[in-house]
């Protein structure tokens, strides 16, 4: 069994969408202490995304910090919003195709009239939709 994944999609002041997904159920997992450690690993990385969005064009900045033996990789948005992945060491394929799935949701959720640009997701289909992908290509 593997350990739980922490999806983040981190706006300019503050998080817009959080999952803690165990990929075998799709459900939460992990204890308090854990997951706090997977919040702090996260937040720390930030620095480390704005130093390497400067580096390179591309959305997909890959693997931008690695701690016990656990990576975190990014995809920044052209609106600056970052889509934050910790996870155990999972194929750089792979998880930039979970990022494109997301991204397309998100995409499709920022056209919606209703949803107000840079503000917490509390979409209940947006987030069955993101843990699915989970399951699917993080599994």
């Amino acid at each position: 069994m593997s350990s739980p994944i922490l999806f983040v999609i981190v706006g300019k002041n503050e998080p817009l969408f959080e999952a803690e997904i165990d990929t075998y159920t799709g459900t939460t997992g992990g204890n308090d202490l854990s997951t706090r450690q997977n919040y702090f690993v996260l937040h720390s990385a930030l620095d480390l995304v704005e130093k390497s969005a400067w580096t390179t064009n591309s959305m997909y900045l890959r693997v931008v910090d690695k701690v016990n033996h656990q990576q975190v990789s990014t995809f920044l948005t052209a609106g600056n919003i970052k889509f934050m992945l910790l996870h155990g060491g999972k194929g750089e394929e792979v998880v930039r195709s979970f990022f494109n799935e997301v991204y397309g949701y998100y995409v499709k959720l920022s056209m919606n009239p209703f949803y107000k640009y840079d503000t917490p997701i509390t979409s209940l289909a947006f987030e069955n939709r993101v843990r699915a992908a989970a399951r699917s290509y993080l599994s």
